[in-house]
This record gives structure tokens, sequence and C-alpha cells, in this order.
């Protein structure tokens, strides 16, 4: 044990002494491993914290949530069949209604359409406000918080009242000095009382909030639009401890039994899930991932040469050193293990400096934007290992080198 000890003092003592002696040539041959560890790490950390933040959104629109649509979600493209989606039927409510009496799986049900208008209230208009009509289930199945106010009650919902609830950025825009709810604004050329504020989300990943947005009962929509043509949604919220395919499979059946849909006859609607979206986003980080390796790789290699080097050099100028070493005892692998432990610690010192270039770039990214970049503890431990390795490859053969000189050859050098 204290014979590794002695072995790391030393090999980090000749590494720090390397660095200082000869600055300019250590620091400009382990400017690769720094580049290197740079770019690898910077790629992962970028993909962590987008990764994080695309799967915080999508998941807080319920991972047990299932959307039964016209289209399904997938790439689109040439390979895309928009013709024949396209002839498929919407969505009805009356399907929903005719769901809810038959499935068993399902916790709650929500009917949604969404459309834009102009909301006005006095002298001040608000162009495209997103406006979701949805039915009385709408908060059960995809729930969201309210600052002020409150949700439609049963009788509201089913006699499509002209009640409205409206997001931050709309209230902010109507009404900048005062409460807006129990206020009166103008959307569908009609008057609609305020009964709910929602509370300030801020832009998710994909640049979508509720906070531009306003929510109104179904009921009240289909009297001032033809909610029949407009993109609707049947949104079902599994029970607890029913799987998604479980639920997938019964609403399956279901909706072609009220399609009357022949068994050898195609769906002609889509399932939805938030696990679509998952799988596309995997493909897409793994690509990254691998463009985030090779950009690195060819800088981490120019860097083991660089290390190489810097070895080669510390071999030569410490040649009779090692005969001294050699013939007071020292062994083979005493000298090969000093040799690569200072090779790893030399490589271990560009890649800190890469890591911190690399928070400094966190840092000031968080702080001027609104994208949170996190150095995680996974990613130092990662630029922690790969530098080392390459420390451990790039030395090994100087190492070696060093380790099977002659002890009388390497002593005459020195004289």
């Amino acid at each position: 044990m204290l014979l590794i000890l002695r072995l790391i003092s030393e090999s980090f003592r000749f590494a720090v002494v390397a660095l200082f002696v000869n600055k300019v040539r250590t620091i400009l041959s382990l400017l690769g491993i720094t580049i290197g560890i740079f770019s690898i790490i910077s790629v992962f950390s970028v993909f962590d914290s987008l990764e994080k933040a695309i799967r915080d959104d999508i998941n807080s629109l319920g991972d047990n949530v299932l959307f039964i649509q016209k289209w399904p979600w997938m790439a689109g493209g040439s390979d895309y069949p928009w013709w024949k989606y396209w002839q498929r039927p919407e969505a009805s409510l009356n399907e929903m209604q005719e769901l809810e009496k038959r499935s068993n799986a399902a916790q709650a049900f929500a009917f949604m359409v969404g459309t834009s208008r102009n909301i006005s209230f006095n002298t001040i208009t608000i162009d495209n406000v997103s406006i979701n009509a949805v039915s009385h289930d709408y908060v059960d199945v995809m729930p969201f918080d309210l600052e002020g106010g409150r949700y439609f009650t049963p009788l509201e919902s089913q006699s499509g009242r002209n009640v409205i609830i409206i997001g931050a950025e709309v209230a902010e825009a109507l009404f900048p000095n005062t409460d807006p709810v129990g206020q009166t604004l103008k959307v569908f050329g009609l008057r609609m009382d305020i009964i709910g504020l929602m509370k300030k989300q801020g832009d998710n990943i994909f640049g979508n909030s509720n906070d531009k947005s306003a929510i109104v009962p179904i009921n009240f929509a289909r009297n001032v639009i033809d909610i029949r043509e407009r993109g609707t949604s049947i949104v079902v919220k599994a029970k607890a401890g029913v799987s998604n395919d479980e639920l997938l499979d019964e609403l399956t059946g279901i909706m072609r039994s009220i399609r009357k849909i022949k068994p050898s006859g195609e769906d002609n609607f889509a399932i939805n899930q938030m696990d679509i979206i998952n799988k596309s986003f995997d493909q897409l980080f793994g690509v990254i991932a691998i463009v985030g390796w090779i950009i690195g790789g060819f800088s981490l290699l120019v860097g083991g040469f660089g290390v190489a080097n810097i070895m080669f050099v510390s071999v030569k100028e410490r040649t009779s050193q090692i005969g001294i070493q050699k013939s007071l005892g020292a062994k083979n692998y005493f000298i090969l293990l000093q040799f690569l432990v200072e090779a790893i610690f030399l490589s271990i010192m560009g890649g800190i400096v890469g890591l911190l270039i690399v928070l400094a770039m966190s840092v000031m990214v968080s702080n001027f934007s609104s994208f949170t970049l996190v150095l995680s503890l996974q990613n130092i431990l990662l630029g922690l290992i790969v530098s080392g390795t390459i420390g451990l490859i790039s030395g090994f053969i100087p190492a070696w080198t060093a380790s099977r000189l002659d002890p009388v050859e390497a002593m005459r050098s020195g004289f």
C-alpha cells in the first residue's frame, strides 16, 4: 500500500514538474485532450439537459393518457400516407359518451377541440389566442393549476354558459393592473364572464404554453363553431394499475365496434400516446450522441498523440534517472507504472480544464437564457474516465520503453 502511495505521489510530482518546466510544450500537447473532453461533455450536457426538459414536458401531459384522433403521431414527409388519413372521420362527442359507457379500464374521458380567435376587452384586442373547447372532465384528464378563480361547474359545462378561463399572458395584456376574475371580455362575437385564471407556466421546450390560451365549455363552443371539422380529440386517462397497452386494446375494440368496422377492416382512427413521441426523440438523441463522440474523438486522438509525445520526451530526459532507480533495485513494473500514472495525471489535467470550460458555459447559458444547462456528476465522471483512459493508452508505449531500459546504458547516457 505504501509503495502504491509513493508511486502515485512521485508520478503526480513529475506530472506537475512537466507542466511547469515545459509550460508551452505541455499545454499545446494537452490542448487536444481539453478540446476533446469539452466537445464530448458539452454535447452530452446539452443532450442530457435537453432530454430532461423534453421528457418533463412530455410527462407533464401524462404518461397514462391516450388520445383518440384522426391523425396518427408519426414523422411526416413523403412516406406519410396523409391521403389515407385525410378521409377518416373526426372523433366525435357521441363516440366519447359511448366509450364512457363501455370502458372498464379508463378512469376519465375528456373531449376537446382547438381553434384560434381574437379576444378583446374595451379597446384592447389580442390576436390568435388559442381557444380550447373542452368537456367537463378535462381537468381530471389534463390537470392544470389556477392562479385565481375556479373551474367550470357541472351546470356551466352542461348548459354551455358564456364562461371562460384565461391564461396568464391574456390576463396581463387585457387587465394589466386588475384582477381578471369577474371581468367580462369578448370572443366569438359574444360577451363571456371570466371565472378562472390559469397559473403562469412559461414556454415549454416545444414553445407551447397555456399562458396565451383560454378554455371554454364544449357545449358553448358547439353553438358558435362547427366542431366536427376542427381536429377533435378524445383524451382518455387510465385507471390506476391499468397499463397503456391494456387501455389501448380496450379502446381499439370499442372504437371498432362503434364505427362498425369489419374484422378484416383497417382502423379508421388513431390512438396516440406519449410513448410515440418518446421513441422519436430516442432516435434523435442517439444520433446526437454519436455525433458528439465523433467530434470529440478526433480531438482526443490528437490529444493522445500529444500525451505520448510528452511521455517520450520525459523518458528521454530522465533516462539516467531511470538507470539509477533500476540499479538501486527498482523493478520494471515500478518504472512502467510510474510513467503510466504520470501520463494519466497529465491527461486528467487536460480533461479537468475541459470540464471547467463546460461548467463556465453551463453557468452562462443558464443565467442568460431560459434554458437550464447542467453539468451532471455523471458527465464529470465520464470526462475524467475518458481523459484518464486516453492517458493510459497514450502513455503505455513510452512507459514500456522506459521499463525495458538497460540500467548501465541508461546511467551512461547521462555522462
